[in-house]
């Protein structure tokens, strides 16, 4: 039986186990320090809750979050295992890399880089870094929001051997840069690390400082952000979090580490969900750099195929929980991270964890849905589930396809199932899209013994044509 590595007080969480963590999260008395009150208790016992049972399905050592609200943190905790041999527990103040996150960091000083006067945006990267070949042509604009064509020094989800041996960045720009672009600048997309070690190369000359230094000193510092370190020269040690993988679905090992000079200017930082948190409402407050620059890093550049994923300088544009959020995620060997951030609603969701087999974003979106105010249609497809659970449904809420689905037979599957899984606790919005001239809605529904996905599909006017209980994934 595979062991989950939760808390010191939950070592393995079975279905039953887990219903009772739902009720009483074990993570209320796992390492954790509240860096503001929450809005009230319910909502931290939803969260403690959400967040052990993602540990518990995963077998994710540890996983650490931070929440705003109304431009506050209003929660941090951390929970499982920062290190395993020995245990050591993860708290709020323990680092991880927040890998490809890096690239807000490295965008924002091209942009301060831009205001001394010192770089421009438009200017070929040749005029500030030359022997490139074709790269040179491109723009910083292109090499920010990946539309310059460099080729990418690491597409793999792994560590390749050649990344097991120290390089510098002249050396991944001659092998990965100078050769040839895969396409013209501006004419495609394809996300480019070799970009980001070009642009972090190009801060620290005309910076004439290491490109950390140059964030501490007009970022992190001013931000507060007092936690923030590299794992470029040399992993974390103890008592940050160490990286771990898994093959398939064996036991945990520690993850390899990418030897030193491969992450540089686009996967470099490591910090705490805290100050990714003040970061995010900087960014929203306006306040972490000038306003010309914030909407420099949101503005989506568009590339000429429409490729583009309405990607901007370091921070792309996505619908989580059906809200519109600005964000970006995070991969390196032995870790994950995501940090998105929704403008309307002074809100922004961190997860960090050290893992590199589950990613987070399932529970960034339950996270996200827990703070957010809730969609309107969420108290019909509660309705909708629990007379579903009862053997039963409404016929005036659906389309005629849409209730002629639902036969006899399988109403009675429906009952038998989902009436053993006990009543729907939460359902939350994950996600949105349209389809054959249905909106289509995808709810994530924690009952007391198991989590299920549903893709409700409906018509322009409102009903359902669609209402489809499926497993739900990590």
């Amino acid at each position: 039986m595979r062991q989950f590595f939760v808390t010191p007080c939950a070592t393995l969480l079975t279905a039953a186990l887990l219903a009772a963590a739902l009720a009483l999260p074990c993570g209320a008395r796992a390492a954790s320090s509240a860096t503001a009150s929450a809005s009230n208790a319910a909502l931290r016992v939803r969260i403690d809750a959400l967040c052990t049972a993602w540990l518990a399905r995963t077998g994710a050592p540890s996983v650490s979050i931070a929440i705003v609200q109304h431009g506050q943190i209003t929660y941090a905790h951390a929970y499982g295992f920062a290190r395993r041999h020995p245990e050591i527990p993860a708290t709020t103040a323990t680092r991880y890399p927040i890998d490809s996150i890096s690239k807000e960091f490295t965008a924002a000083a091209v942009l301060l880089l831009r205001d001394a006067g010192k770089l421009s945006l438009s200017a070929p990267v040749a005029t500030y870094w030359p022997g490139l070949g074709a790269a040179g042509d491109a723009d910083l604009r292109q090499v920010l929001s990946h539309t310059a064509g460099i080729r990418d020094y690491w597409p793999q989800d792994f560590v390749p051997d050649y990344m097991k041996r120290p390089t510098t960045t002249a050396a991944i720009l001659a092998r990965f840069a100078a050769p040839g672009l895969d396409f013209a600048p501006g004419s495609s997309w394809q996300y480019s690390n070799t970009g980001y070690t070009l642009a972090g190369a190009i801060v620290e000359k005309f910076s004439s400082q290491p490109l950390v230094n140059f964030l501490n000193a007009r970022i992190f510092t001013p931000l507060g952000m007092t936690r923030v370190t590299e794992d470029d020269t040399a992993p974390l040690s103890a008592p940050d979090a160490q990286g771990f993988t898994r093959y398939g679905f064996g036991p945990l090992h520690p993850a390899p580490k990418e030897a030193a000079g491969w992450l540089a200017g686009a996967a470099e930082l490591a910090m705490t969900p805290t100050d990714l948190a003040r970061w995010d409402i900087g960014l929203m407050s306006g306040r972490a750099l000038p306003p010309g620059d914030i909407a420099d890093l949101e503005r989506p550049v568009p590339a000429a195929d429409g490729s583009s994923p309405r990607y901007g300088l370091g921070l792309m544009h996505e619908t989580i929980a059906g809200r519109h959020a600005v964000g970006h995620d995070g991969a390196g060997s032995g870790y994950f991270a995501n940090n998105v951030f929704f403008p309307a609603h002074d809100a922004a969701v961190v997860v960090l964890t050290n893992n590199d087999f589950a990613f987070p974003e399932a529970l960034t979106a339950s996270l996200a849905a827990a703070i957010l105010p809730p969609p309107a249609n969420r108290a019909r497809a509660e309705k909708v589930f629990a007379d579903l659970a009862a053997g039963h449904i409404d016929p005036a809420l659906f389309t005629r396809d849409g209730a002629d689905y639902f036969t006899p037979a399988v109403l009675a599957d429906l009952r038998a199932s989902l009436s053993a899984l006990g009543p729907a606790r939460h359902v939350t919005l994950t996600g949105s899209t349209r389809r054959g001239g249905f909106a289509t809605t995808y709810w994530q529904v924690t009952c007391a013994k198991r989590t299920v996905q549903v893709v409700e599909r409906a018509t322009p006017n409102g009903r359902i044509e669609q209402f489809l209980v499926m497993m739900a994934g990590s």
